[in-house]
């Protein structure tokens, strides 16, 4: 899954840190959400599994951190690039 961190550093700034956007890379159904908001995760943990196709496809922390926000529901439908999760 694609991921966008959100640019936050100026100079002379504090540097807070960046927030993972976690996106669906295809339309599919959320057939099981594995995290809660507030959990540690860490590079690589699975996140949500979608079903598409009769597949399922982890969808993946590609980063360190809390999930801050989960968007996502059990039994929702994503479409390609909406947002499943947000790390801190």
């Amino acid at each position: 899954m694609t991921f966008r961190r959100a640019a936050r550093s100026w100079p002379g700034e504090k540097k807070e840190p960046a927030e993972a956007e976690i996106r669906a890379e295809m339309v599919a159904n959320v057939w099981r959400v594995l995290v809660s908001e507030g959990d540690q995760v860490q590079d690589g943990d699975t996140l949500v599994i979608l079903e598409s196709m009769k597949m399922e496809i982890p969808v993946l922390a590609e980063t360190a951190g809390v999930v801050a926000k989960l968007h996502v529901a059990e039994g929702d439908v994503v479409q390609e690039d909406e947002l499943i999760a947000v790390i801190d």
